[in-house]
């Protein structure tokens, strides 16, 4: 071997065991993620990928100064309380939570740890903190929806589909936001002289009785709010939806991508990368509670052109020309 062949690969060797030791020497911190989806769901890697990628832009990098660990799931209160015991055992420096049902489940299991949650409907009024701009305690993040929002979602699937005259309203029926949302989309049904009933649901087989017995109504629709039950089940929703010729908007993007009629709904996936950004603050020792909750600042209302077809709407112009997106 040459001289400068030998010394280079003496420097490179004299040279791993100090960037090891740097490495090494760095603390690294682990971040404890509740997902209420499913591991192999577009929507759910979708927001993985934008919280990896602003803890990344924030200098946190896996392997080396960051843990994050993930449980996948999108079941009722009992399976929540299960998994959050689970992560709190890895002893997290934060939790990060999707949804009402995991950061409730997260909040009732730890004292200490810090929560950050995301796609929460009305924190304050569910009791997950005392106030918008000033959380307290150890949970913040971001809301998803105010219950306004339910009489919107009326509006829309209103003009939409005019002749619909009868709707039902489905969540899961152990989430606390139900009532809220049904306030909001009653007072709505009064103006636009329109009945509403809550169709609120536990599993899958009422999913499908809810739906067969909406169907017998004559100029019925239905309407679909955030839930994990309800984008784990989002197929059936929207197979039957379409089998009994229902109306029918969603919460969530995802169901017109699989042909749904209409969504209207906020950008979770950037949520997600607003919550990597809290995060970030808090383990660089921001307490949680002086962190305000925010809310989403942007709007999409999606429309299934092919759904429509078959449905035998024409969707009104007005509603074509503020539509940010149009699937064929």
């Amino acid at each position: 071997m040459r001289r400068r062949e030998f010394l280079g690969v003496l420097g490179g060797a004299a040279a791993w065991p100090l960037a090891a030791y740097a490495q090494q020497g760095e603390r690294s911190r682990r971040v404890a993620v509740l997902m209420n989806y499913l591991v192999n769901h577009l929507e759910a890697q979708a927001r993985v990928a934008a919280f990896r990628a602003r803890m990344h832009e924030a200098g946190w990098i896996e392997g080396r100064n960051i843990q994050i660990d993930f449980h996948w799931g999108a079941g009722g209160t009992d399976h929540m309380q299960s998994a959050v015991a689970t992560l709190i055992g890895l002893s997290p420096d934060v939790i990060v939570s999707s949804g009402t049902l995991a950061t409730k489940a997260a909040q009732q299991a730890t004292s200490s740890i810090p929560i950050v949650f995301a796609n929460v409907s009305d924190p304050v009024g569910t009791g997950i903190v005392t106030s918008l701009a000033r959380p307290g305690g150890i949970t913040t993040g971001f809301a998803n929806y105010e219950y306004a929002i339910g009489g919107k979602w009326l509006e829309v699937l209103h003009e939409t589909a005019p002749r619909v005259n009868r709707f039902a309203v489905m969540q899961a029926a152990n989430n606390p936001s139900l009532d809220g949302f049904m306030r909001e989309i009653e007072n709505a049904a009064t103006r636009l002289q329109v009945q509403v009933t809550a169709a609120p649901v536990r599993n899958a087989f009422d999913i499908e009785h809810k739906i067969e017995m909406l169907a017998r109504e004559p100029n019925a629709g239905l309407i679909v709010l955030p839930d994990g039950l309800m984008i784990s089940q989002r197929d059936l929703i929207v197979r039957l939806a379409a089998q009994h010729h229902l109306p029918t908007i969603y919460s969530e993007r995802v169901f017109t991508s699989i042909g749904g009629l209409i969504s209207y709904s906020y950008d979770a996936a950037a949520q997600f990368g607003q919550a990597a950004s809290y995060v970030d603050r808090i383990l660089k020792g921001t307490m949680p509670g002086e962190l305000p909750v925010q809310g989403p600042t942007r709007f999409e209302l999606a429309i299934n052109l092919k759904t429509a077809k078959a449905l035998g709407i024409t969707v009104p112009d007005k509603l074509l020309g503020t539509a940010d997106k149009l699937i064929e």
